[in-house]
């Protein structure tokens, strides 16, 4: 597939995941840390006129100046923005106008791309695919913020996302195992990018680290698991719990993952829990990747079954074993890394420079993807960072522990 091919397929993927959603349903902001599903629309767009049009492509005429304040998003060098926390108010541009925005620049792209009088650059083929991905990233947190905003309606409803092209959770058919891994001196991460070898550049560059000696769990953490973790009191058990996750934990009073339902009457009672989902609440899936998980409750976890949480660099040299499961697909998984430069980091030249550098603190790396990562984006190098208290995405978690 042409990188043509891969803009055009993107574009349309982002708007048929919400071609369902009311424009009531677009609009809504459930948190600040969630996006109205007409505001990842029009950002997404924004950035495609904002990072490659106006300073790649003359002659571009802008849609509508007042769109570079509405949609930037967090680009200091790129001007002022409306607040994160208050993009649910922008009941106007109406959703029409900014599906307008989108078929505009859609349409300039593919025109400039078309040119058959221009030869483009490594370094601006590697901004259109930096785009590509740049919206996929998207896709999958229109899934998430939208599910979000509908567990917060009491109707706890259908979500109406168009998910054909997502993928599915999967049951656990096997019982778990220890995979070992010796100690070695490891080469992790990857050189610079190209437009058909992408990578972040976070993920960048390619560097050695000797690792020691561990063993990794081959599967996720089902909801059967975490559910004995829950009625063995694993919530009322301050032992377990990093000093700001037992914060977290008294401070919000939680007991059981997010969009889990508890049975009325006792939380031992396996049979009668519900997890709400895209298709409303329905009956937890025992044998499926528990999801939703904060940091601090994955590590509970880990620690209730004497065990830990992987680094990210044992996740990645354990991605190649043919024994591993579901590492990218199900869910993303929690790392005991802290989001940090890789030794010789270096990021992009311009306004890209704050992609993905300006954030390298307060987050843990989580590796892998999810089921709502659209398929293609993902890969062993891949760096996903949230800060530990998150737990809208889908995120759950798998097991390490060191050699004996």
């Amino acid at each position: 597939m042409t990188l043509t091919e891969r803009l055009e397929q993107t574009r349309a993927l982002t708007e048929s995941l919400v071609v369902h959603l009311s424009e009531e349903d677009q609009c809504v902001q459930s948190m600040p840390d969630a996006s109205p599903s007409k505001w990842h629309l029009g950002h997404t767009t924004w950035f495609w006129e904002a990072i490659v049009l106006l300073p790649h492509c003359p002659g571009y005429q802008l849609f509508d100046p007042q769109f570079q304040y509405l949609f930037n998003s967090y680009y200091e060098s790129l001007g002022p923005r409306q607040p994160r926390a208050q993009r649910g108010l922008l009941t106007r541009p109406s959703l029409d106008k900014v599906m307008a925005f989108r078929t505009h620049v859609t349409d300039a792209l593919l025109q400039y791309l078309s040119s058959r009088d221009q030869l483009f650059s490594e370094k601006f083929l590697y901004l259109i695919a930096l785009g590509i991905n740049h919206e996929q990233q998207h896709q999958e947190l229109m899934i998430t913020d939208a599910l979000h905003l509908f567990s917060c309606n009491p109707l706890l409803p259908k979500s109406g996302l168009n998910l054909q092209a997502s993928q599915t959770l999967l049951d656990s058919e096997e019982p778990c195992q220890w995979i070992r891994f010796d100690s070695r001196l490891a080469e992790l991460g990857q050189n610079a990018g190209s437009a058909h070898n992408f990578s972040f550049d976070n993920e960048q560059p390619l560097h050695k680290r000797y690792v020691e000696g561990f063993e990794m769990s081959n599967q996720l953490i089902t909801c059967r698991e975490y559910l004995e973790f829950i009625q063995d009191g694993g919530y009322q058990k301050p032992s377990l719990w990093l000093s700001e996750g037992w914060a977290w934990v008294r401070r919000e009073d939680r007991q059981a993952p997010a969009y889990w339902l508890a049975p009325r009457g006792t939380f031992n009672d396996s049979g009668h829990w519900k997890n709400f989902g895209a298709e409303g609440a329905e009956q937890l899936q025992l044998d499926q990747a528990v999801t939703h998980l904060t940091f601090f409750e994955a590590d509970a976890f880990a620690q209730w079954r004497g065990a830990r949480l992987p680094t990210e660099f044992e996740w990645e040299l354990a991605f190649d074993h043919p024994d591993m499961q579901h590492m990218l697909g199900q869910a993303w998984q929690w790392t005991r890394s802290a989001y940090e430069p890789y030794p010789g980091f270096m990021p992009g030249d311009g306004s890209i420079r704050e992609y993905n550098g300006k954030f390298m603190v307060g987050q843990q790396v989580l590796r892998g993807s999810s089921w709502a990562t659209p398929q293609g984006h993902a890969r062993k190098t891949y760096r996903n960072f949230f800060p530990p208290t998150a737990s809208w995405q889908i995120t759950g978690l798998r097991l390490a522990k060191d050699c004996k």
